[in-house]
């Protein structure tokens, strides 16, 4: 496969300017690989998908399965927890639940809190400008995700390495792909078998202890679950808070005050970001019908495989009315599908939930001035990836 030369591509729209279509019944669609797929929209069924057991993932990647990606990656991987089903994947969630309910992640708020102020005294140092994402929406959550999984800064450029394989949309070539994600799977085992031998207080050490306690979880699982935390736990607040900073500092400048004023407020505010701005381009949740089902009136056949579109059914106008879908500080009419539903629904929600807002909230509370260097049109995107957010980001207060 040859590399596609992003510089020859025409320059994408901000993740919150895409456009979706209206939500409607299921009906037949396509796979981005040309295969015959059925598309549903419409919040009540999309939540249905995602949350009836017929509809699974394991079975997308059966021997006799379609291919969904024409170059490996890391979301592919069959032994990755959001690609299991029933009992093998409850096991392995189980390892994990109890790192992350809200109990938990209030707990990690303080020093979580401590981490945004640290790189907010660091930018106040600059000449009133700099690139946001190189000082404060890169390192802020690879700095937590580190800290909670025990790594320390010698990692974090090779983490941005293997994030954009992990995560690559097809532009990369399939041996480095290849090559990347073995180094990734083996700096994973090298991981659990330190933490096997010498235990600390890090999440994966609970993880290992957990994995022991449950019994039989095999090994690659818990290395693709270990891969998946690294990446993943930081790429998408990543990606999320770039994003979020160019639509209020490009658009939606007007409740920037708001925001450092009211903490409470700024937690609705990402609430409706996290909504409203999609990761990536490709909007479709996966899923593998394991018998004929009925949704929306509409008959979904055995073996067919469903794209749910969570972008499309948050703006849904029967759940979501249009008169509030775009006031950024009006608390959500139902919960969002962006962290998913269902067995699969996110186990970072709360913790990415909390990180954007105290991020948002303190650099608006500390910046009142902060402005966007150049127009939003120039942004520089990070390109090769299934999520999508600016490159660099230039910002003046």
């Amino acid at each position: 496969m040859t590399t596609i030369d992003p510089t020859q591509q025409p320059a994408p729209e901000p993740m919150h300017r895409l456009i979706f279509e209206e939500p409607g019944p299921p009906r037949p669609a396509e796979l981005p690989g040309g295969g015959p797929a059925w598309l549903v929209s419409r919040y009540d069924d999309v939540r249905q998908v995602l949350s009836d057991p017929r509809f699974g993932r394991a079975r997308l990647y059966a021997p006799d399965a379609p291919a969904l990606s024409g170059v490996p990656d890391l979301v592919n991987n069959p032994d990755l927890m959001f690609n299991q089903d029933g009992p093998d994947h409850l096991r392995l969630r189980r390892t994990l639940r109890r790192a992350f309910t809200p109990r938990a992640v209030a707990r990690w708020r303080p020093w979580i809190a401590a981490m945004v102020e640290e790189l907010l005294d660091r930018l106040e140092g600059r000449q009133q400008s700099a690139d946001i994402v190189a000082e404060f929406t890169l390192p802020l959550p690879v700095a937590v995700i580190s800290r909670l999984m025990g790594l320390d800064g010698s990692v974090w450029d090779r983490m941005r390495h293997w994030s954009e394989h992990a995560f690559s949309d097809g532009t990369h070539e399939g041996e480095q792909v290849a090559s990347a994600l073995k180094e990734f799977s083996a700096f994973g085992a090298d991981l659990l078998t330190e933490r096997r031998r010498t235990p600390g207080e890090d999440l994966i050490s609970s993880l290992v202890a957990a994995a022991d306690e449950e019994g039989g979880v095999p090994e690659a699982q818990l290395v693709s679950l270990v891969c998946g935390l690294v990446v993943g736990g930081h790429d998408s607040t990543m990606t999320m808070l770039g994003n979020s900073l160019l639509y209020l500092l490009g658009e939606r400048r007007e409740t920037w005050p708001r925001l450092g004023a009211d903490e409470e407020a700024a937690g609705r505010l990402v609430d409706r970001l996290i909504h409203l701005v999609p990761l990536g381009d490709d909007r479709g949740s996966t899923r593998h019908a394991a018998e004929d089902v009925e949704i929306g009136g509409v008959t979904i056949p055995a073996g067919a495989i469903v794209l749910a579109d969570c972008g499309m059914a948050n703006r849904d106008p029967e759940v979501f009315p249009l008169a509030t879908l775009h006031d950024l500080f009006a608390p959500l009419e139902a919960p969002t599908l962006s962290f998913g539903a269902g067995p699969h629904y996110c186990l970072g929600a709360w913790l990415a939930r909390t990180e954007l807002q105290l991020a948002l909230h303190r650099l608006a509370a500390r910046f009142p001035e902060l402005r966007l260097a150049a127009p939003m049109e120039t942004v520089a995107w990070r390109t090769g990836t299934t999520s999508r957010g600016p490159r660099r980001l230039g910002v003046r207060w």
